[in-house]
């Protein structure tokens, strides 16, 4: 039999806010695809088609530069090495970083040409460095996203380059943000550069996010005929971290506004809170046949809750195991979930864990205890 545990706490336990209508509900957006997840937590506080195929446009080159960061990482290729710049590179149409033909290019350069720049024949540069060319690229950037658990993408060249074989979603854009700033924190500044200068070319940085006094500090913009125009931002204030994606909006001007808008509500109207500690024991649960009559149930790791800032709803946590429990367990066996739901926001669940050793009773005892519990149940 399932055995339930049901809390009701109220956000007021956490922190002295006037009890007001909860905050959760999403503001609208004219992207066609949005997200906005917590980077902490990955709590999603806005949702809006975000599993939607789409083209990914330029956006696609965040996917590009994970190859080229953990091709860094390690040890591949150094931020000095340089590579040579092939036909098809400096053919490349679209917005260009202006390499030459058979000239070779420093990486770091390269990589400030494609985040900075989007400069699709650098794409090609790195790729056909890295792989040996586009097509084998394609193929490393796809298994890496697969690994991301990126599962509803598919990526057909390095630059984003109109292809119908070439989609991504919201939420797996959203799941790449959060990776590249998770797993490359010494390179993930050059998202944040507004200008570079190659060839004697000056050119800004596209992200509109990054000109304005918001915390954004990245990330990438997209745009073609078929998708609109797209970014994926991310901001910190205050050491909270956002990220967004936005996709299908019909100029630059809806872009730089429909993004900031987001950026700044997923930052000032929500907050994380620490409710549990890891090891702490959230519930003591029934068990039979062993030589204690319950065991401690905890995580074992810090429970964080992204919480709407202005809330008066109920935060509504349940403890769920199969019991009553037997005997003997272990202490670190799972055996059971936590829930936490918040109106208006996904339900989080963790693994419960037993917190001690319980060894079954002897023999005897043991059948003492079966006896009882069968004459129990009659």
């Amino acid at each position: 039999m399932l055995k339930l545990r049901i809390f009701a706490l109220s956000l007021a336990i956490f922190c002295a806010l006037p009890m007001l209508a909860a905050h959760a509900t999403p503001i609208e957006t004219k992207a066609k695809q949005a997200i906005v997840i917590d980077y902490e937590t990955g709590t999603v506080l806005l949702s809006k088609n975000e599993k939607e195929q789409m083209p990914t446009s330029s956006m696609s080159k965040v996917m590009t530069m994970y190859a080229v960061f953990d091709s860094v990482k390690n040890g591949q290729i150094s931020l000095n090495d340089t590579l040579p710049v092939s036909e098809k590179a400096w053919r490349m149409g679209g917005s260009k970083m202006f390499v030459e033909v058979d000239k070779r290019v420093k990486v770091e350069d390269l990589i400030r040409g494609v985040i900075v720049q989007s400069g699709n024949d650098a794409t090609i540069v790195l790729a056909e460095g890295l792989a040996g060319s586009e097509n084998a690229f394609a193929d490393m950037i796809n298994a890496k996203a697969a690994a991301l658990g990126m599962t509803n993408s598919h990526f057909a060249n390095a630059s984003g380059w109109p292809d119908p074989d070439h989609y991504s979603t919201a939420r797996d854009l959203a799941t790449l943000g959060r990776a590249i700033i998770r797993d490359f924190p010494d390179h993930y500044k050059y998202y944040a550069e507004k200008e570079f200068t190659y060839n004697n070319i000056k050119q800004t940085n596209r992200n509109p996010l990054l000109y304005r006094n918001i915390g954004a500090d990245g990330i990438k913009t997209g745009h073609t005929e078929a998708a609109g125009y797209g970014l994926i931002g991310s901001g910190i204030q205050n050491g909270r971290r956002v990220v967004l994606v936005v996709n299908g909006l019909e100029d630059e001007r809806d872009r730089a506004e429909e993004s900031a808008k987001l950026l700044e509500w997923g930052l000032k109207r929500f907050e994380n809170r620490k409710l549990y500690k890891a090891g702490e024991v959230i519930e003591n649960a029934q068990i039979v046949m062993g030589r204690s009559a319950q065991v401690g149930l905890n995580v074992d790791e810090d429970v964080f809750l992204t919480l709407p800032k202005m809330a008066g709803a109920n935060i509504n946590i349940q403890v769920k195991y199969n019991g009553p429990l037997i005997a003997p367990v272990k202490k670190g066996q799972e055996l059971g979930s936590l829930e936490i739901t918040i109106p208006g926001m996904e339900t989080v669940t963790y693994p419960l864990y037993a917190a001690e050793d319980v060894p079954e009773l002897g023999l005897f005892a043991k059948t003492l205890a079966k006896a009882k519990l069968v004459l129990g149940r009659k």
